[in-house]
């Protein structure tokens, strides 16, 4: 039996941490930034954490390798 390959492209976007969350980018960073204030671009740099209990059980078995 081959063995299971975890999926790339979630790969790339979530991290697991240390007590089992999952971790994921900040959307709204990419292009138009000029009218978004500084406050706003400082807070976007950070994680997020996914509360989403379904959400977080289907991207960890994306991630399963």
């Amino acid at each position: 039996m081959p063995k299971m390959k975890s999926h790339r492209g979630a790969r790339k976007r979530f991290k697991i941490t240390g007590s089992g969350e999952v971790k994921r980018g900040q959307a709204k960073k990419r292009h138009i930034l000029t009218k978004k204030t500084p406050k706003l671009k400082r807070k976007l740099r950070r994680g997020a954490l996914i509360a989403r209990r379904g959400e977080v059980k289907r991207i960890k078995r994306l991630l399963q390798a």
